[in-house]
C-alpha cells in the first residue's frame, strides 16, 4: 500500500479526482474503505499513519462525545468544504507531533503471509453490501448513497494497492456505472451515485434505490448469461 501521507496530499491537491468534491464526509468514508481493505484481506492496518488521530482530535477539541473525527471537525467548521481543508491542517499538525519520523517513512507498508492469502477472495461487494443493505447505520452512520460510493472507492483502491486482483463480483460491479447511465439516459461523466441521487428525494431514498437497481443489474446479467448458455 502506498504511503498514506502521499495519498492524503494527492486528495488535497485533486479532491475531485478521488471524491468528486471537497467534502470531509466523503474523505472520511473514502479513507475508511481504503484503510479497511487490508483488514478484510487478513492484513494489518497498524502503521497506516492515522492511528491515534481520532483520540488526538477529541483531545484537541476537548470533547468526549462518541463522534468520528470527521464529524468533530465538521462541527467546528463552517461547512463541509471548510472542514475538508481544515482536516489537512490538523493532520499535518498531528503528524508533526508523532514521536518517530522513521515510522512515517514506513507509513502504509503491509505484508501478507501465506496463512493470510485465504482472505484475498473476500469481496466487499458480496459481504459488506449485504451488511449495509440490512443495517446501513452500522456501516455508514446514516443511510447515504454518497457515503457508500466513497467507501467502495476507497476499498477498491486499497485492494489494488495491496496487489489483490479484482474478484468476479468486483469485475461485475465495474459495469454498473455504464448500466445506470444507459438506464437513465445520462451521457455525462456523473458517477452512478450522483445519477441515482439526482432522481431521488434524498440520500436515504437514493441508497434504498441503489440496492433495487443493483439487484436489477445483477439479474439482468444473469439473464444474459442464461441466454448465452442456451444458445
Amino acid at each position: 500500500m502506498i504511503n498514506l501521507s502521499r495519498l492524503i496530499q494527492e486528495i488535497k491537491d485533486n479532491p475531485v479526482i478521488y471524491l468528486e468534491k471537497p467534502s470531509i464526509t466523503c474523505l472520511y468514508f473514502f479513507l475508511n474503505g481504503y484503510l479497511d481493505a487490508p483488514i478484510y484481506l487478513g492484513l494489518d492496518r497498524e502503521g497506516s499513519g492515522i492511528e491515534g488521530f481520532q483520540d488526538w482530535i477529541q483531545q484537541k477539541e476537548k470533547t468526549k462525545v462518541c463522534q468520528s473525527w470527521s464529524e468533530i471537525i465538521l462541527f467546528c467548521s463552517r461547512s463541509e468544504r471548510s472542514a475538508f481543508y481544515r482536516f489537512f491542517e490538523l493532520f499535518e499538525e498531528f503528524i508533526k507531533l508523532k514521536d518517530s519520523s522513521k515510522s512515517q517513512e514506513e507509513d502504509g507498508k503491509y505484508s501478507a503471509t501465506e496463512d493470510k492469502l485465504r482472505f484475498f477472495k473476500f469481496d466487499i461487494y458480496d459481504e459488506i453490501l449485504k451488511g449495509i443493505k440490512k443495517r446501513p447505520g452500522m456501516f455508514l452512520g446514516t443511510s447515504s448513497i454518497t457515503k457508500l460510493d466513497m467507501l467502495l472507492r476507497g476499498y477498491s483502491l486499497g485492494r489494488k494497492e495491496v496487489g489483490v486482483p479484482p474478484t468476479e463480483p468486483e469485475r461485475k460491479f465495474e459495469g454498473f456505472q455504464s448500466w445506470v447511465q444507459e438506464k437513465y439516459g445520462i451521457n455525462s461523466g456523473q458517477s452512478w451515485s450522483k445519477i441515482i441521487l439526482f432522481y431521488s428525494i434524498d440520500e436515504h431514498e437514493a441508497l434504498h434505490k441503489f440496492f433495487e437497481l443493483f439487484e436489477e443489474y445483477l439479474n439482468r446479467n444473469k439473464s444474459s448469461e442464461v441466454d448465452e448458455n442456451s444458445s
